[in-house]
């Protein structure tokens, strides 16, 4: 197993001693993943670099919150190993196991009852290589402990002057173009799968996956998505424009790509909340649905709305209860489901090669 803990967080700690113990009691090994310090000389790893110090494990499990998650979630995509989050943070959305059900989760991990979840992940081209100026890094960063390395470019793929650079990155929540000077807006022109959609004046432009559109997407007021629905969601934050709508794209089809003007400042782009680079005017990025999906064990039934209303604490409205209330269960009858409901949709009848689609129109004199 790799482990990755938060440990700024005592109950976290406290949690991963439990994952050691079981560990040990069961002849596995377990290797701390992701691991920094304040030494400068001691800088972060790449996700690959992480990946084989820890000898590429089997498990990768969290111990903290979701930024801990998103932490697991970098080193273990790439390689397709399946993440297990073990939920000690403040709201847990996309951690699985509470601290007390340690054991019980890693042995049914361990005799193979458990289940994985497959979730969209984002990558990135860009006009060229990223990097991050010295300095900038202390600017952005606010204690979040050392700074990634800026992505390298990946060699599976080809580079083009009109495709750009494929960046060995990958982004669960979302990928983020943001302002670096307080005084100046990120002026960037916004392009949907190559068309130009409009021009933006804006604190930040967000493009999340449809797991990332209960995160920052969410705070800037965009649309929450079920995390089933392959989605970009491209969301501006403090636009200085009359329309500031997020726009839902196809992931499977479509793609992001955001470019610097000539004459805005200089932008920084975050994936997951990890700075991992700064674009000039004229630079550009495209964000687009990764080859990797990430892989999340799920030890129960997935109840994504029930988890939106619990952990945002959605209010309920006081004129409808006022006529009464609704049970908490589920609405699942006991009997089998329904033929026109095991495949939504009108049924299935192709058109003959010779039908018409729609019936002829009336000549005139008939009308």
């Amino acid at each position: 197993m790799g482990l990755v803990v938060h440990g700024g967080r005592p109950e976290a700690v406290a949690a991963a001693a439990q994952v050691r113990k079981w560990a040990f009691s069961g002849s596995a090994r377990c290797v701390d993943v992701d691991v920094w310090s304040d030494d400068p000389d001691r800088p972060r790893r790449s996700a690959a670099g992480e990946a084989a110090a820890a000898g590429y494990p089997d498990l990768v499990v969290t111990v903290g919150g979701d930024g801990t998650l998103l932490r697991g979630v970098r080193i273990a995509a790439p390689q397709d190993i399946p993440v297990l989050g073990i939920d000690c943070g403040r709201v847990g959305f996309l951690t699985e196991v509470e601290a007390g059900e340690i054991a019980a989760a890693l042995d049914t991990v361990n005799v193979g009852r458990a289940r994985t979840e497959k979730r969209l992940m984002l990558t990135m081209r860009a006009s060229r290589p990223l990097e991050i100026p010295a300095g900038v890094g202390a600017l952005l960063n606010s204690g979040r402990g050392p700074l990634l390395p800026a992505p390298q470019v990946r060699d599976d793929a080809p580079r083009s002057a009109d495709w750009g650079v494929p960046l060995d990155v990958l982004a669960l929540n979302d990928v983020v173009v943001e302002k670096l000077a307080r005084d100046r807006q990120a002026s960037v022109g916004v392009y949907v799968s190559g068309q130009l959609l409009g021009y933006y004046s804006a604190d930040a432009l967000i493009v999340s996956s449809s797991t990332g559109s209960t995160a920052y997407s969410f705070a800037a007021g965009g649309p929450v998505v079920s995390p089933h629905v392959p989605a970009l969601v491209f969301t501006p934050v403090a636009p200085h424009m009359i329309f500031d709508r997020s726009l839902v794209l196809d992931a499977r089809r479509e793609r992001v790509t955001i470019r610097v003007l000539e004459h805005s400042g200089q932008v920084a782009v975050s994936t997951d909340g990890q700075l991992r680079g700064v674009l000039d005017p004229g630079d550009w990025v495209s964000v687009y649905a990764a080859p990797h999906w990430a892989r999340l064990i799920r030890l129960h039934e997935s109840d994504f709305l029930h988890r939106v209303r619990d952990r945002f604490g959605l209010a309920d409205s006081a004129a409808a209860l006022a006529d009464g209330t609704a049970p908490e269960e589920i609405y699942a009858p006991a009997e089998p489901l329904p033929d026109d409901l095991a495949h939504p949709g009108p049924p299935g009848r192709p058109l003959r090669p010779d039908a018409a689609a729609t019936p002829p129109l009336r000549s005139s004199s008939q009308c």
